[in-house]
């Protein structure tokens, strides 16, 4: 039986989805005290009276609520687990309760995108990384908070819930951030390992979700495991490659928070961007696929955004070009994974000579 939580701390979390809750936990049995933020209030008042979220059972150190000014004000650290389509808002309502002193580590693994009103995106005015931002520059512009962090790596929440091993990966600029991750997560399942580079790990988070939902379209169409393979590494340099132009470095993309969490996604029925293309291999609807989730596949969104940027700043990615002809209705699945086959790849890793050395 779980005992009372005997530390003083109390840790806030921003969203009740299914890794905001497997993190809720760990961090409540690790004896904290938690502030579960939940937008719903008939969610809130459902899941205080049974104690269960997103199909995972509370840990008794959990108090959930559903004002939002009350994460800010009893928690010095808090960890925004929100989707990035509601992100902007949703920090937006925080800003005016943040101060300098607090702490945020988001686990949103998308981009936000942002483009005045006023702007027009076309041929003459591409999409660029002024209009695209990671969840950390989302609240460096938004608040005052000056200690930001995200959360990275193979995380499956079902997994996390299951009490079974895992990593992630805490990465901030600040090393004082990455301890405060490690000291309130770290326990004998969950390794915690940290990093300085934020802006690549974010990315890392948020481009293997489209090498996902393409591999969930080879295992719906039963090509096999050396097909997959063979898919994996190439998205991984693609990933790259992207990265690299969108401001990270290849060292990221090497380690726990890319190619780690890559192999999860792209390789589990857990991930809800494998189960998107694995049910579009299977004939089902884009719209039929979104309509029927309980939450979000980061992946098709952000397939839209990395092609357009892609375009813009004249990077080739043939497997996000192609996802993007598939979730448009330009190409069939079968079509497109017979272009893959023929398309003339670059040199296998020619990108390894640029990793920058510590």
């Amino acid at each position: 039986m779980d005992s009372k939580s005997t530390s003083d701390e109390v840790v806030g979390v921003i969203g009740a989805g299914s890794f905001g809750t497997a993190i809720a936990n760990i961090l409540a049995e690790n004896n904290a005290k938690v502030i579960l933020y939940i937008r719903d209030p008939a969610k809130t008042k459902k899941i205080a009276k049974e104690r269960i979220s997103s199909g995972q059972k509370l840990h008794e150190n959990i108090e959930v609520t559903n004002v939002l000014e009350e994460v800010p004000q009893q928690c010095e650290v808090i960890f925004p687990m929100v989707p990035s389509a509601n992100f902007r808002d949703m920090i937006i309502k925080l800003a005016s309760h943040l101060r300098p002193y607090h702490v945020l580590i988001h686990g949103t693994k998308g981009f936000d995108l942002f483009v005045p009103k006023k702007q027009k995106i076309n041929a003459n005015n591409p999409l660029t990384r002024e209009h695209v931002k990671t969840i950390s520059e989302v609240i460096k512009e938004e608040t005052s908070v000056l200690r930001v962090g995200c959360l990275a790596g193979p995380n499956l929440a079902r997994e996390l819930d299951q009490r079974k091993p895992a990593a992630t990966v805490v990465a901030s600029h600040f090393d004082e951030v990455v301890k405060i991750g490690q000291k309130l997560l770290k326990n004998d399942r969950f390794m915690i390992y940290g990093s300085r580079d934020l802006i690549g790990i974010e990315l890392c988070g948020v481009l293997k979700n489209i090498i996902a939902v393409g591999a969930g379209t080879i295992a719906g169409m039963d090509l096999g495991e050396n097909a997959k393979s063979l898919f994996i590494s190439r998205g991984l340099v693609e990933m790259v490659y992207i990265g690299k132009a969108l401001g990270g470095n290849a060292q990221a993309f090497l380690g726990l928070a890319g190619v780690g969490d890559l192999i999860a996604t792209c390789t589990s029925n857990l991930s809800r961007n494998f189960t998107v293309g694995f049910r579009l291999a299977k004939g089902e609807t884009l719209d039929e696929i979104i309509d029927s989730m309980d939450e979000v596949a980061e992946g098709v969104k952000t397939i839209n955004i990395v092609k357009q940027l892609a375009d813009s700043y004249k990077v080739r990615c043939p497997i996000t070009e192609t996802l993007h002809r598939i979730i448009h209705n330009k190409m069939t699945i079968q079509e497109a994974h017979g272009y893959l086959m023929n398309f003339p790849f670059r040199a296998e890793i020619d990108f390894i000579d640029t990793v920058e050395e510590d």
